[in-house]
């Protein structure tokens, strides 16, 4: 006869670096969620969490218990302290403190911000591009790059709708225009 294991109880929700993952995927799949973590870096921090732990990185994240959720916390907020190479991280040799970091979620958002506005303050070729909304990698713009996010197209029925609702609605009394002294 076979033995059967009683099922452990899956939190299909798990909240890790302040987002809420999807706990029926594995570790390393799921880890994606976060903003700032890739596929290279979620499996190079499953891998991380499974020699620590010894819990396979292919286990589901909703199967963890707290203790191993907040393990896995520590890992994503400050994968450099656990032997992720200086390589992988998303701010080598950062401007302001000197060190390698890997930034996540808000910091991320915030960090990019920073830089764009330190480069359009210093005035240099990519930040005014950047602010022109012109490209800045050195590509053609003399048939490409016309009038980012322009038009939107307008489909019949819409339109028919719309001129619809102008022709019942009542015209509006012409108003005298005033001559300034």
């Amino acid at each position: 006869m076979v033995e059967q294991k009683p099922e452990q109880e899956i939190r299909y929700i798990v909240r890790i670096a302040g987002k809420d993952l999807n706990g029926s995927l594995p570790i390393y799949r799921s880890l994606t969620g976060l903003k700032g973590v890739g596929h290279r870096m979620a499996k190079s921090i499953a891998i991380v969490f499974e020699k620590k732990t010894g819990l396979s990185f292919n286990k589901k994240l909703g199967e963890l218990n707290e203790e191993q959720n907040k393990a896995l916390e520590e890992i994503v907020l400050n994968p450099s302290g656990f032997g992720i190479p200086g390589w992988s991280l998303d701010r080598q040799r950062d401007h302001e403190t000197g060190t390698n970091r890997h930034l996540i979620m808000a910091e991320l958002d915030f960090a990019k911000r920073q830089d764009l506005q330190k480069l359009a303050e210093i005035k240099s070729y990519r930040g005014l591009r950047l602010g022109w909304g012109l490209t800045v990698r050195g590509q053609r713009t003399k048939s490409t790059h016309r009038g980012k996010g322009g038009v939107v197209g307008v489909t019949k029925k819409d339109a028919k709708a719309g001129k619809a609702a102008v022709a019942a609605a009542p015209p509006k009394p012409a108003e005298k225009e005033q001559k300034k002294k």
